[in-house]
């Protein structure tokens, strides 16, 4: 998307987050290094929930990753789908 704004080319041209903001519009800040959403969507270093039981959510394991690919593995091997 190109935007007719006073930024250089190279700002202009690059990819934007496309979050939704709090205004129901599409955040038009440019996206993190490698990506898909800007430094204050979730493209920062560092961000999203804490894994395990660090997570203050965290009540069982069955949805950790290494449950899902558990599954994964037994539904593979007995030839199912997912």
């Amino acid at each position: 998307m190109e935007r007719n704004t006073r930024e250089p080319e190279s700002l202009r041209l690059t990819p934007r987050c496309g979050a939704t903001t709090r205004a129901g519009t599409l955040c038009m800040r440019p996206r993190a290094k490698g990506k898909a959403r800007c430094r204050l969507h979730g493209g920062a270093a560092g961000s999203g929930a804490p894994k395990g039981d660090r997570n203050g959510q965290y009540k069982h394991g069955r949805y950790t990753a290494e449950a899902v690919e558990e599954r994964r593995a037994i539904a593979e091997l007995l030839g199912r789908e997912k």
